[in-house]
Formats: structure tokens, sequence, C-alpha cells
């Protein structure tokens, strides 16, 4: 073996352990803080009424679980919110049912447009005639938690920031151990890291439901169309707009992962696909912005987006280290041994709290020993990211059974597509 070879092994293997000890430093650190006590809530907006608010609900053939969503909400509005649902490009009688149901509904058609982005633009336009206080933006197979509206849009117009409620998954009827272990992924990402930054005063991505943002913020950052993850995006934007989203831990949204194979692979290719292309496309510009404005708040999150998906994490970790122990034992440096089995251990710390904070009582520790099979689950969604990456929207099939309606009601607005969006 050439000398210089082992050098070169021992200079990459470090430099991976210390690439990877990035992230999972930041996920330990909101993981930790995350346990500590409640920070004080915003005052409440103090103007004798509550502020109009008008939740928007992008629907794509949704009639299948749309009444349950449309329930959950309608007893959280007052005479003067409106709860509008935007039937975009549908096949389906979701409009039909959302109508009956007592929603607003709007119909847009555009076949070479399509995705929420493209249906909240056109839901925007429709409310700019009589613009709210507040929109909140739920997806069609959420359930909002009783007051989670009031807590929405009162920590909005508190801050005057755009706000995200805690959105968690829940598993399907008939659980699988890994969707189990999804689920507990899912609380890490959208409840244990957010409630982490929370506390320490950061901001947080938006998650895709249940957000809430000031009507004129939202004129100042046009929503992306057809993003993979529209949300994180928008997100990004509004941070370094000046509107960095914060989180709302009191207010709750929940969805049911898929139970069919192929649809829960769908969903998560998706979600993670867009993960990673944000961490390759946003994370730069965030830290170029945090530099040119001199904001601690966009390097906060950058360093919150920097960690990917917590499988591919583990995976990669796992690799790095076997690697690392293979050169150690050949006789080259066991520096980067060490530093990935101290890494390791940060990771698995960081899982620990999670697990036994946050979904002890959901997740069992039998299901924890499918971990491995959940990491051989996923490992083909990675690879396709770098040999054939997701790059449209795909909606993900739902599981409930489907819901019919005799006769279409009157009144439901049919728009054409829309041109322009909000400036």
């Amino acid at each position: 073996m050439m000398p210089w070879i082992p050098i070169v092994i021992a200079l990459l293997l470090g430099g991976l352990a210390i690439v990877l000890l990035i992230p999972i430093t930041v996920l330990l650190g909101e993981c930790l803080v995350a346990l500590l006590p409640n920070r004080p809530s915003p005052p409440i907006h103090a103007c004798g009424e509550s502020p109009p608010v008008a939740i928007l609900i992008p629907a794509h053939n949704e009639s299948q679980g749309i009444t349950a969503t449309l329930q959950a909400l309608l007893p959280q509005l007052s005479a003067l919110d409106r709860l509008v649902v935007i039937a975009d490009n549908c096949e389906d009688d979701t409009a039909a049912i959302a109508q009956a149901a007592g929603a607003i509904v709007t119909e847009r058609q555009d076949r070479e447009r399509r995705g929420k982005g493209y249906a909240l633009q056109h839901g925007l336009q429709v409310l700019a005639a009589d613009p709210p206080a507040v929109v909140i933006i739920v997806d069609a197979d959420c359930i909002v938690a009783p007051d989670g509206v009031h807590q929405i849009a009162q920590q909005v117009m508190a801050t005057g920031r755009p706000v995200q409620a805690k959105y968690l998954m829940a598993p399907p009827p008939q659980p699988r151990a890994k969707d189990g272990i999804s689920a507990l992924a899912f609380t890490v990402k959208n409840w244990v890291r957010p409630l982490g930054c929370h506390r320490l005063g950061w901001p947080c991505p938006l998650t895709g439901t249940g957000m809430g943002f000031p009507w004129e913020v939202l004129q100042r950052v046009p929503l992306v169309g057809d993003h993979l993850v529209e949300d994180m995006q928008l997100g990004v934007d509004l941070a370094i707009a000046g509107y960095p989203p914060q989180f709302c831990p009191q207010a709750s949204v929940t969805s049911t992962l898929p139970q069919q194979q192929q649809a829960a692979t769908s969903q998560r290719t998706r979600w993670e696909h867009g993960h990673l292309h944000t961490i390759r496309q946003q994370v730069p510009r965030l830290l170029r912005e945090s530099a040119r404005q001199r904001r601690l708040d966009l390097l906060a999150l950058a360093l919150d987006l920097s960690v990917p998906p917590l499988s591919l994490l583990v995976i990669v970790w796992l690799g790095a280290f076997i690697l690392a122990v293979g050169a150690w034992r050949l006789g080259i440096s066991g520096w980067p041994a060490l530093g990935l089995a101290v890494a390791g251990g940060m990771l698995t710390i960081a899982i620990a709290i999670a697990w036994l904070k946050f979904a002890r009582q959901s997740l069992s520790v039998g299901m924890l020993l499918a971990i491995p099979i959940y990491l051989l689950w996923k490992i083909p969604l990675y690879l396709a990211f770098f040999i054939r990456p997701q790059s449209q929207w795909v909606r993900t099939a739902r599981d409930a059974p489907a819901a019919t309606v005799p006769a279409p009601p009157v009144g439901v607005h049919k728009a054409p597509p829309l041109e322009n969006p909000p400036k």
C-alpha cells in the first residue's frame, strides 16, 4: 500500500465524522432542550373580539375523509370566520361533500399547474376581496384538536409572525412495527425538535398543515407551486423576508399513516426526497443570508434544516462507523472510529430521550426491535434520491372508505385557473 493512502483514508473518514457530528449535535441539543420547562406563552391579543380567521383547505380527490376534517373545524369558528375548501383538479365529489358539510367551496381546474401551492394561491385570490386578519392552512386529511384554531390565531396576532402547530402522524388501524417507528420519527421531527427550537427562541420549519399566517405577510412571499415540500420552502422564504415561523405547542393537528404499503412508500418518498432537496438548496442559502443580514435566527434555522431524516442519519452513521472500524483494524488511524462512536452515542441518547418522554406510550420496546428492518426498508428510498429523485408532487392514496352525497348542492363556486398569484 502506498504510504499516502492511509493518510488520505484517515482524512476522509475524519472529515465524514465531523460532518456527521454537526447534525447529530443539533439533534441532541434540541431533544435535551425539549425537556426543559415551558417558555411563557406570548401575550393574548387584546382587541376584545378574536381576529377574523379564514381556514384554507386544499383538497384533491379528498371525498373519502374530508368530512371528518370539516366536522372538527366548524365548531371552532365564529360568525366572522370562514372555512374555504379549494377543490383542486378533483375527479370525485369532494366539492359536493364539503359544501354539504358547511364549507365555502371553490373549484379549480388546471391540469398543467398541479399541486398544493397552486391550490393555495387560488384560495388566497378568492379571499382577497375581503381579506381576513389570519389565514390558517389545514390539509384535507387532518384533524385539528379543539381550540387549535383559537390558539394558532391568537399567537399569530400576538407576534405578527407565521405559526406552526404540533403536527403528528398516528399509526394506521392495523399497525405494523415499522408504522410505529415511522410515527416515532415523525414525532421527533414535528414535535420534539420544534419544541426544542421553541424553548431556545429559534424559528422552526413549517410542516404543511396547522400553519397560521398574518394576511399581510402572505402577500409578501408568494407560495411555491409544485415543490415537493412547499411548506419547508415557504418557511425558508418567510424567514429570509423577516418573518421566521414559530412553534405553537398548544395547538395540535393529527393525521394517520397510510395502511397500504404502496401508499406509505409513496408518501415517505415525497416527504424525504423533498427534505433532501431542501437541505441541498436552502441550507447554503440560509447561511449566506445569515451572514449578509447578520441574523442569528437564520443560522439557527439553517442548523435545524441541516439535520437529515432520522433514518438516513442512522444509516449513514452506521455505514461510516463500520468503515472507520475496518480502517482502524487495518492499522489506519483510530480517531475517526472514536469520533463516530461518540456521535453514535449522542444519536442513541437523542432517540432515547424522544421515545421515553414523548412516544413510549404509543411505541413498545418490542416495536423498537424492528428498527433494523425499518432501516432496510428505507435504503431503496434513499438510493432512489441519487439515481432518480422524485421531482413532482404526487398525492398519497387514502385508506378511508369513500363517502357519497346524493346530489351536488347548488352554489359551489367554479373558478377559472389562477393566472397570477397574489402579490
